[in-house]
């Protein structure tokens, strides 16, 4: 049962125990991998197998955390988890001037022709949350189901929580899945937005880099229709692309996709050097990227009655599902402080660029709220 799972998390983090606990988009299981120690382990070359966390800087290392114990339960949505989502918050301009000038900075860079898009972002400091880690965790379970939904601590690094609607790539043996997702508009009611030519011209960008990223580490590949796609309380553009690796490794892909044009921007050297002297803070892990690698899957080869014989062969499949760690905080003694930010195109207009941000912010504000009921 979750709740034993969930008692079992609270004794790891108060041992200093390294875990993440997780549920993928849409799912109805609930897993922890929890190490037995507080060792912090890296990822060398991706053919290792066990959790990963990696910050928004692809130069700096990637966490591993190695699966001693894995749980998984099964969960099944509160039914009044949608009353979640109607809780008042009181949004306050903190940041605002500083972010409204960087953004004006992005723009006036990119009319330069330094770059063409720039991903600008900012954190927030909430105070007074009083909930525990697991509290959170259940209550973001409950309110975004459509989201990859986790629980990340390492005594030496600190403790995430986050509910993020980005597939960085999904592999199946030499399979591959990834998605652009770009543009972003408030959850009104309405069945489908309208996108403007701002949003149009941003997924493109980041699909177009996507296609040429991994063309040489990539055949078949296959492109989606954009559609418009709903993560709690926003819309957004998705793409899907897919295709076939050329070799079983991922290392190469995640050198080309990593950060990716969605938290970057394009070219991103440069989007990314300009991110780096200009939002001033740290981005540490926030727009980096989490979850299984290389996991193993045994499946019988057949499973029908007149085919007895083939259940003695073993079908395995390797699989990896990473997700770009968005709309998340970190939580610090008795502060929780949020990530949040937006794609800037010539098109941008800074006032509506700030707008973007709060609305994004609700994503994690309701959480602390909710919990703290």
């Amino acid at each position: 049962m979750l709740a034993s799972l969930l008692q079992k998390i609270e004794t790891h983090i108060s041992e200093e125990n390294a875990f993440v606990i997780y549920r993928k988009p849409n799912e109805n299981k609930v897993v922890a991998v929890m190490q037995n120690n507080a060792e912090l382990y890296h990822v060398k070359d991706y053919t290792e197998t066990g959790f990963v966390f990696a910050p928004f800087d692809a130069d700096s290392p990637v966490v591993l955390l190695k699966p001693n114990e894995v749980e998984k339960v099964d969960y099944n949505l509160p039914a009044s988890n949608k009353a979640n989502l109607k809780q008042t918050l009181n949004i306050d301009d903190e940041g605002k001037e500083f972010h409204i000038n960087l953004v004006k900075k992005g723009i006036a860079t990119i009319h330069k022709g330094d770059f063409k898009k720039v991903v600008l972002s900012r954190k927030i400091e909430e105070v007074d949350y009083d909930s525990k880690p697991v509290a959170l965790f259940n209550t973001l379970l409950a309110t975004y189901s459509s989201a990859f939904c986790y629980l990340w601590y390492h005594p030496k690094i600190g403790m995430w929580l986050g509910a993020t609607p980005e597939i960085l790539l999904k592999t199946e043996n030499k399979q591959l899945t990834t998605m652009s997702l770009a543009g972003t508009q408030t959850y009104t009611g309405e069945e489908s937005p309208t996108w403007g030519a701002k949003e149009l011209e941003e997924q493109q960008m980041v699909t177009q880099y996507i296609v040429d990223a991994l063309e040489d580490n990539v055949t078949a590949l296959k492109i989606s229709e954009a559609e418009s796609f709903r993560a709690g309380n926003l819309w957004h553009l998705r793409t899907s692309v897919k295709g076939m690796l050329k070799t079983n490794h991922i290392k190469e892909v995640l050198n080309v996709l990593h950060p990716t044009p969605a938290v970057c921007g394009l070219p991103k050297n440069t989007a990314k050097n300009f991110i780096i002297e200009n939002e001033n803070y740290n981005r540490a892990y926030y727009t980096g990227f989490l979850g299984e690698l290389n996991y193993k899957e045994q499946k019988d080869r057949s499973a029908t009655r007149r085919n007895q014989e083939n259940k003695a062969y073993k079908v395995i499949k390797n699989k990896t599902a990473l997700f770009v760690n968005l709309r998340c905080m970190q939580l610090k003694e008795n502060k929780a402080y949020i990530y949040v930010g937006g794609g800037i195109t010539a098109a941008s207009v800074p006032e509506k660029e700030w707008e973007e941000t709060v609305a994004k912010s609700i994503t994690m504000r309701k959480i602390l709220v909710n919990s703290n009921k």
